[in-house]
């Protein structure tokens, strides 16, 4: 197991991303390198984890979110690639299924990200609770 040097490395999504590198170098050594969509999966997979490490480096929580959208759109941008594949026959839909899979999952954890670090979430007060029939204090 790696030594975990830095706070990104903690973060599952960083992790599902670079297997997800590994997972597409493998399925582009299959794809001519002069085909556009190859340079392009290769460059959006790439892109997923420095955005997530970069964001994650960030002190300012907009500044945060902005990078883990940055990543979010790179997974996406990943997920249509693998649809340009099939269109062009050449990957199956079983091929990509796991990629797919993959890339649902860190979108999921992208838009997790993102709203746990938006200025913009809702937050309650505090409520002091007390259970039924307690004696109230003072």
């Amino acid at each position: 197991m790696p030594i975990i040097r830095f706070d990104h490395e903690k973060l599952t999504v960083y992790q599902r991303s670079l297997q997800f590198i590994g997972w597409a170098t493998t399925l582009l050594e299959r794809i001519p390198a002069k085909l556009s969509v190859h340079g392009q999966l290769d460059r959006a997979s790439t892109s997923i984890p420095l955005n997530l490490a970069e964001g994650n480096g960030r002190y300012k929580a907009s500044d945060r979110c902005h990078f883990f959208d940055i990543a979010r759109g790179s997974t996406l941008e990943c997920a249509a690639a693998l649809d340009v594949l099939v269109a062009k026959r050449l990957a199956t839909a079983e091929d990509v299924d796991p990629g797919k899979a993959t890339l649902a999952e860190m979108v999921s954890m992208e838009v997790g990200l993102i709203k746990s670090n938006s200025e913009d979430r809702l937050y309650e007060d505090p409520v002091p609770y007390r259970v039924s029939g307690e004696a109230k204090l003072g």
